[in-house]
C-alpha cells in the first residue's frame, strides 16, 4: 500500500506536463534515478495499484482503460482493460483470489477475472494504404495520383493491429481475452476468426448508482466502500462477487 502511494506521488511529481505516463524511479538514502518510463494510456491518470507479490502495476485513466504492466516479468508485457464508460478513478487488485476491482466516474464497477491467460492488444501499424485491399488513404499523394482514386481514411483492427480502410473494417466485435469487453472495430478477416465463446465476457459489471471518486477495499472481509462527488459514502458487501468469503473462511452477510 505505501508502495501504491509512492508511485502516485512519483507520478504527480513528474508527469505534471505529461500525465499519461508514468515514471518509475530507484529510491535510495538521499537521491533517487529514473528508471523507466510506462507510455500507454491516451488519458491523463487517475489511479494506480501495486501488488507487491505478483510485481504488477495496475494503472486507471480518464480515457476510460486499465492497463496492467508486468513489471516483475521484465519484458514489458501489458495488458489492456476496456470496460467503463467513464474514468476510471479506483483500482484494487485482490491477489488471493486473482480480480481486480476497478470503479469509474459515472457510478460503474467492474470486477475483472485476471486468473486467465488474456492476450496483448497489438500495437497499431502505420502504413500509407490499406494493409487489407492497398486503396490509398487520404494523405497519400502519389499513389491516388497514379490510381486515379480518392484516398480514404485509416483505421485500425483492435484485433491484429493492421492499418485498414473503413470497407475492409465493417464488423464491430466484443473479444474480451484482449480486454475489449465492448464491441471495437475489427476487421473483416479478424471478425471471421473470432468464435461465439471467444466473445463470453470475462468480468462482471455492477451499478454503483453514484458518482464514484474514491474507492477503498477491507480484502480479509470483502468490503468495499465508495465515495461520490455527491457528498454520498456506501458501504458494499462484495464477496458474492469478489470470492474474498472462499478465500479467507468468511462468510457473506
Amino acid at each position: 500500500s505505501s508502495l501504491r502511494h509512492l508511485l502516485w506521488k512519483i507520478t504527480s511529481m513528474f508527469c505534471k506536463h505529461v500525465t499519461n505516463e508514468i515514471t518509475l524511479l530507484k529510491l535510495e538514502q538521499n537521491t533517487c534515478s529514473i528508471i523507466t518510463t510506462l507510455k500507454g494510456h491516451e488519458g491523463s491518470i487517475t489511479s494506480l495499484w501495486w501488488d507487491p507479490v505478483q510485481r504488477l502495476l495496475f494503472s486507471g485513466a480518464s480515457d476510460h482503460s486499465i492497463i496492467m504492466w508486468d513489471i516483475g516479468g521484465r519484458k514489458g508485457r501489458t495488458l489492456l482493460l476496456q470496460g467503463h464508460h467513464d474514468k476510471v478513478q479506483a483500482i484494487c487488485y485482490i491477489q488471493l483470489t486473482r480480480q481486480l476491482v476497478s470503479c469509474s466516474a459515472d457510478g460503474g464497477i467492474a470486477v475483472w477475472n485476471m486468473d486467465i491467460s488474456r492476450e496483448e492488444a497489438p500495437q497499431w501499424l502505420e502504413s500509407d494504404s490499406c494493409q487489407k485491399c492497398e486503396q490509398p488513404f487520404f494523405w497519400n499523394i502519389k499513389q491516388m495520383w497514379d490510381t486515379k482514386t480518392l484516398g480514404l481514411r485509416q483505421h485500425h483492427c483492435r484485433k491484429c493491429g493492421q492499418a485498414v480502410c473503413g470497407k475492409c473494417s465493417t464488423k464491430r466485435s466484443s473479444y474480451p481475452i484482449m480486454g475489449f469487453e465492448f464491441q471495437v472495430r475489427v476487421c473483416d478477416s479478424c471478425f471471421e476468426s473470432i468464435k461465439d465463446e471467444d466473445r463470453t465476457s470475462l468480468a462482471t459489471f455492477h451499478e454503483g448508482k453514484h458518482n464514484i471518486s474514491h474507492m477503498s477495499m477491507d480484502i480479509s472481509r470483502g468490503l468495499m466502500v465508495t465515495c461520490g462527488s455527491d457528498r454520498i459514502v456506501k458501504i458494499w458487501d462484495m464477496t458474492p462477487v469478489v470470492g474474498c468469503s472462499l478465500a479467507t473462511g468468511f462468510s457473506s452477510r
